[in-house]
């Protein structure tokens, strides 16, 4: 593992978990494409499919669960600089409960980064994190930055993993003082391509939504995203970073921009009266990811572009319109048609044309 000018080591020899999913397969095959460095191991319990491995090119594939000891041995032989930790589970998996997603999460990230702390070789160590750790409440700031915690804490099952995991990674930060610790912390994600939570529910021709309410998302495009994950592991600096594109986009704006029929409804009818309107799309959403359709969560990006050196290329509302043109949704309600009533209502109060936009 060699330096740059900036004091950042360059890996040479690169592991990276959870590459059987889009993101840590992605970022696979993005590293694979770095002539820089010499190996990428890509590790998961379950094989990426036929694609997904072509695409991975040069990087080798190594079928192995981070809960058994024997990840270790995998770390140590190989000589591994830079450990990508990128397989947190967002809902319990198929054939298991919330008791198996924290096995998973939580057990798996103490046996990967212990492993980790008895390698000479590991210099380097990227946690794939979420904002999620912030919880989402109506006592929330306008925007959350890295030193502040969750005002309310958070009711899911991933947002509190994601705590205990980011734990580890600062505790193996203080053991192991020369292994720089990078901890992204990502804003939910969209895109064309990604089956995210905030596609999945703006999918539903009618959304329902808090009456009264009016949630602040921000987020950050699935491109983004692996931009910052290659970044930090090539040449991100130790600290944690809140990852967004720029502003934001209300509850009601996308809504209205993915033409769909807004259903607002007191909170305690919200999961019952919704799942008659989504079906079965709402019983997939989790504690969090309710709580964030409710509330939102805004992100304080300063340290990002003045320590981590990322700017995003697409900002919130970009990320927004490239999912809702890539996943061809077709409108239930037409946005050139409010657009043209809302434009001839400002023209009646005399405000600017697009104004409120």
């Amino acid at each position: 593992m060699t330096t740059n000018e900036r004091g950042v080591h360059t890996p040479k020899v690169v592991l990276v978990t959870g590459a059987s999913r889009y993101i840590a397969g992605y970022l696979v095959s993005k590293l694979a494409q770095n002539p820089s460095i010499d190996r990428v191991i890509a590790v998961d319990m379950k094989s990426p499919s036929k694609d997904l491995l072509r695409k991975m090119g040069r990087a080798e594939f190594v079928r192995a669960d981070i809960r058994n000891p024997l990840i270790s041995k995998v770390i140590s032989t190989n000589l591994v600089d830079t450990v990508v930790h990128a397989s947190m589970l967002t809902h319990p998996p198929k054939a298991g409960s919330r008791a198996a997603m924290k096995d998973q999460n939580v057990l798996g990230a103490m046996q990967l980064f212990a492993a980790c702390q008895k390698a000479p070789s590991v210099r380097k160590v990227v946690l794939k994190s979420s904002s999620a750790v912030y919880g989402c409440s109506a006592k929330d700031p306008i925007k959350f930055s890295e030193q502040m915690s969750a005002r309310k804490p958070p009711r899911g099952g991933f947002a509190l993993d994601t705590i205990e995991v980011e734990a580890f990674a600062r505790g193996l930060g203080r053991r192991r003082p020369e292994i720089a610790v990078s901890t992204l912390r990502l804003s939910p994600l969209v895109g064309p391509r990604l089956n995210s939570a905030v596609s999945r529910y703006f999918a539903s021709p009618v959304v329902p939504t808090i009456l009264g309410r009016d949630a602040r998302m921000q987020l950050l495009h699935e491109e983004d995203a692996l931009a910052v994950l290659e970044h930090g592991t090539v040449s991100g600096p130790a600290g944690t970073f809140n990852v967004a594109g720029d502003g934001v986009i209300m509850m009601s704006q996308g809504v209205r921009r993915a033409g769909r029929v807004e259903a607002p409804m007191p909170f305690f009818l919200f999961k019952s009266a919704g799942r008659a309107l989504m079906g079965p799309i709402m019983r997939e959403f989790s504690k969090e990811q309710l709580d964030y359709f409710n509330f939102g969560c805004g992100l304080d990006t300063t340290r990002m572009r003045t320590e981590l050196g990322f700017e995003p290329r697409w900002t919130t509302l970009q990320a927004f319109d490239d999912f809702v043109k890539g996943a061809s949704l077709r409108p239930v309600i037409k946005p050139e048609w409010i657009d043209s009533a809302q434009d001839k209502l400002l023209e009646l109060v005399g405000a600017p044309v697009g104004a409120q936009r």
